[in-house]
């Protein structure tokens, strides 16, 4: 068996293959490859493009393992799953594009392998780490023991990962890793500049302009808010233009 580093993996492959590198599908946080990618047609306009698409369920996440600790969660941690799913395809570049937190361990993979990606395309990504204001204590007590968390951010990340059931714990652990590891930006030292795509609602991406203009890269406002961006036809028409081969 190949070394997907435990992962779950999609391999969706077209009828007619065009010459391109593979595509990496990186899915948000607390949903899946399937809901991100699949139920969104965003893979199947891709196969139709005549590529072959790899869309792995994020440590903690769908059928993937949870992680063991919060270690095992960071955005170098993740990012390293993930070019391990890359080895296992065969795929010694690719492209990526990743939605939210997909966005964000998209980034950290990029950093960790620039001369294996091709293009990118970061949808709903945030200029600033979203978790460090979370009480990790609090939150892992909330999961735990039901306890409440005085702190209103908190509260709602301890609810949206409780939504989860069995899956809660190792949740709050990717939550504790992705906060220990936040999103600093800097140099893109990858093969081609990465494109932006941002909903015209969406309040938590607001500044990424910012960092676009600071790498001279392309930033493409859609229509919607952060939930709704991911699954309009506009977040897929752009994807696959910037694939486009």
């Amino acid at each position: 068996m190949p070394d997907t580093a435990g992962l779950a993996v999609r391999t969706l492959t077209p009828d007619a293959p065009a010459e391109a590198p593979p595509v990496l599908l990186v899915h948000g946080f607390g949903s899946d490859g399937a809901g991100d990618w699949i139920d969104t047609g965003v893979a199947a306009a891709l196969t139709a493009a005549g590529r072959t698409v790899i869309i792995p369920d994020l440590r903690g996440h769908g059928a993937s393992p949870a992680p063991e600790s919060a270690a095992e969660a960071t955005a170098p941690a993740l990012a390293a799953d993930l070019l391990a799913v890359a080895d296992a395809a065969g795929a010694a570049t690719f492209d990526i594009a990743g939605y939210s937190l997909g966005a964000r361990v998209a980034w950290a993979v990029a950093a960790a392998a620039p001369d294996r990606v091709e293009r990118s395309v970061f949808g709903g990504l945030s200029p600033v780490e979203p978790f460090t204001a979370v009480d990790i204590e609090a939150l892992h007590r909330a999961v735990r023991e039901g306890a409440q968390c005085p702190d209103p951010f908190t509260a709602a990340i301890a609810g949206m990962v409780s939504a989860h059931g069995d899956r809660a714990p190792g949740l709050a652990l990717c939550v504790e890793g992705l906060r220990d590891t936040p999103f600093a930006g800097g140099a893109w030292d990858a093969k081609v500049l990465p494109v932006f795509v941002v909903g015209e609602n969406d309040e938590l991406t607001r500044g990424i302009d910012g960092l676009a203009g600071s790498l001279g890269a392309r930033l493409v406002t859609v229509p919607g808010a952060h939930h709704e961006v991911l699954g309009g036809p506009h977040f897929r028409d752009t994807v696959l233009d910037v694939l486009a081969r």
